[in-house]
């Protein structure tokens, strides 16, 4: 494993460049799904998430690829990514047929767990204007050669979406290895979306051909057997907690087989009930291992996008030439401040961050 060569701000247009979906997540507040009649509209998509974070805590200039209908709803989301602080210039406009027959913007109904009940997901996203990305669409020499960027991030989920779209992440990928762009990817497994297409066994396919493209491997302590075939030793049935301990045994299987891979990161949640959890993160970097302060029942508002908001905090760590202890507690705490607020997306600062990685408590701000 070699340590990450990352470019200089002053080369680059874009400190970080995302590609996935991004769709309208419809949240029933405090309420459930099956009894809504009001939601809350939020965007999000774990690929975006990550751009966003990265923009709107880290004060880092990002882009998003991803594919969205010529309707009022796409435009909705440009609005919403607008808002978000993140490019959107290079998203690929598909015409509407009237109806979605052909192209949509996915919808994820979610609702926040409370106690013993778990938070509850819902997607309905086939044929969304990402998934229907194919290869050529997207000119990624203007990306990576012209404009630059200095970190590319994709994932899992959007590798999910069609029999297009990992065609579409290894293009990018190997013109963002090509211009010396750091590339990341969060394996990121999702049952329902690898259900219809041959489960585990055809995720753990699609992500062997994409690893060894990647600088930056992450996932939780399901995705490194779910979605990449790795036997995580100490592993209980319901796979509800890694310990750092059986992450460290695994990493020499990891190695071994992808020696591309400069970081290997997870973070470490034992869901003791859907409001409180124990937190934390691990990552390998430079053959040592370097943990994140841990947080024991952590009180958790809004689960989704906590994993996302690590890998954003990491890279901005990385970025900022930070150590790689530093780095992984940037992500740790991004991610734990991320689940105190609803929607996917982070929405706290930099300055919250760092007082979190320092020990600061809840006290009012005043």
């Amino acid at each position: 494993m070699g340590r990450l060569t990352i470019k200089s701000k002053d080369e680059c247009k874009w400190d970080c460049v995302s590609l996935g979906e991004i769709m309208l997540r419809l949240d029933p507040g405090d309420g459930r799904v099956r009894n809504a009649r009001s939601f809350n509209v939020w965007e999000g998509g774990g690929e975006y998430n990550v751009a966003r974070g990265l923009r709107k805590c880290f004060g880092l200039r990002t882009a998003v690829v991803t594919g969205l209908p010529q309707n009022d709803v796409g435009l909705l989301i440009e609005d919403l990514i607008s808002q978000g602080g993140v490019d959107s210039s290079h998203v690929k406009w598909f015409p509407y047929d009237g109806m979605g027959r052909n192209v949509r913007v996915g919808l994820n109904f979610v609702e926040k767990g409370f106690g013993v009940r778990a938070a509850l997901g819902v997607s309905d996203r086939a044929n969304s204007g990402a998934a229907n990305l194919k290869v050529g669409d997207i000119d990624w020499e203007k990306i990576f050669k012209d404009e630059g960027a200095r970190w590319f991030h994709c994932g899992g989920i959007f590798a999910a979406l069609s029999e297009t779209t990992p065609e579409v992440v290894k293009e990018a990928m190997e013109c963002a290895r090509a211009n010396g762009t750091v590339v990341s990817y969060d394996l990121n497994y999702r049952p329902s979306l690898w259900k219809g297409q041959g489960g585990s066994d055809k995720a753990i396919k699609v992500n062997r051909d994409i690893a060894p493209l990647v600088d930056v491997m992450l996932g939780n302590e399901e995705d490194f057997t779910a979605a990449l075939g790795f036997e995580v030793p100490g592993m209980d049935a319901h796979l509800s907690k890694l310990d750092p301990g059986n992450f460290k045994k695994m990493i020499a299987q990891v190695i071994e087989e992808f020696p591309n891979f400069k970081v290997i990161g997870t973070t470490l949640r034992n869901a003791k009930t859907a409001t409180f959890n124990d937190w934390g993160a691990i990552i390998y970097y430079d053959n040592d291992f370097h943990a994140a302060i841990e947080r024991n029942d952590l009180e958790i508002y809004d689960r989704v996008g906590g994993g996302d908001s690590f890998a954003s905090g990491l890279a901005y760590g990385f970025l900022a030439g930070k150590t790689p202890l530093e780095a992984v507690n940037y992500g740790a705490a991004h991610g734990a401040l991320a689940m105190t607020t609803p929607g996917d997306t982070s929405m706290a600062s930099l300055a919250e961050v760092e007082k979190v990685m320092q020990g600061g408590g809840a006290r009012v701000d005043r």
